[in-house]
């Protein structure tokens, strides 16, 4: 690496970094839910948990995702991360069914809280590391396209937000004594997980059966290719998917058919550099096929358009 270069994050590095501070934070958290007796707390340990479990998932993915394609898997290993977010989201649901539970008894029985101090410094703490974390893990995600790390965000910003909750519920069980706000609360960090469980869900799995990219990148690639509408005839068949961070996309390029065939494969590897310039970490795949004299449509100069002349 050159003087003053600055070095790329990796995704597995930033992945550590999850696990990391996800440790911590359960074992604080943890220790202040039994301090404490809050439910609401040890939703957040629960929360934090799973968290742990998916920074796991999330650097077992991303380093074997990374994997270059090989024998026998010809087009790589990037569906990982959709499995991977797929399990995530599962172990959420999981996850707020035991807060229900917890909040559920808490109520029925009235058990308060006591140390209320512990709980809102500790939630605190919890609040600053997350968002640090969850903002290093965003920008490295966007970096790599790594759904993975973008998972894995999500679930810090979600705990951030889910732990202001928690430290309203405390201040206000500590200054007025309505210890029934506290399993409240925890219903709403349920409720709220349950949300990211969703959105995860439905992402990861659109990566595993091949969903098309968005509109606003197929819009990109048909204008990249009718860039060349003086030299082709048209295309077809545009078909693309999204597999880890990879945009495959293929199609079939019509050509005149009194082209050569370097010139067809020029065409050809012309338009797979303009599309890989333009749609980051795409693997193109072209098919040429001849036209069928279809001249009224056609703009491109040909010696077959001129001898019908």
């Amino acid at each position: 690496m050159e003087i003053g270069q600055v070095k790329k994050p990796t995704k597995t590095s930033a992945a550590i970094l999850s696990i990391i501070s996800n440790g911590l934070l359960i074992l604080l958290k943890v220790g202040a839910g039994l301090v404490t007796g809050s439910v609401s707390v040890l939703a957040e340990a629960i929360h934090s948990s799973l968290d742990l479990v998916a920074a796991v998932i999330a650097f077992f993915s991303v380093r074997m995702s990374d994997k270059p394609a090989d024998a026998g898997h010809p087009f790589g290993h990037g569906k990982i991360e959709g499995i991977s977010g797929f399990v995530e989201a599962l172990l959420i649901l999981a996850a707020s069914g035991v807060i229900f539970y917890e909040a559920a008894i808490r109520i029925r029985t009235g058990t308060g809280i006591e140390f209320a101090e512990v709980g809102i410094g500790v939630m605190l703490f919890s609040i600053l590391v997350n968002i640090l974390v969850s903002r290093r893990l965003y920008k490295v995600s966007r970096i790599t396209d790594s759904l993975a790390l973008e998972a894995d965000a999500g679930h810090l910003a979600a705990d951030v937000y889910s732990s202001l909750a928690v430290v309203v519920a405390l201040l206000i069980v500590r200054f007025t004594g309505l210890k029934i706000l506290d399993p409240l609360v925890a219903i709403g960090v349920g409720i709220y997980i349950l949300k990211i469980a969703y959105d995860l869900l439905h992402k990861s799995f659109g990566m595993l059966i091949d969903e098309s990219l968005p509109l606003s990148e197929q819009t990109e690639i048909k204008a990249c290719i009718m860039e060349h509408s003086r030299q082709l005839v048209s295309f077809h068949e545009l078909r693309t998917r999204k597999v880890g961070s990879q945009r495959h996309i293929d199609l079939h390029l019509v050509m005149a058919k009194d082209a050569s065939l370097a010139a067809t494969h020029e065409m050809c590897d012309h338009i797979e550099a303009d599309l890989k310039a333009r749609i980051e970490h795409a693997v193109v795949s072209i098919h040429a096929e001849p036209c069928q004299d279809e001249c009224e449509q056609c703009s491109v100069p040909c010696p077959a358009k001129d001898r019908k002349r």
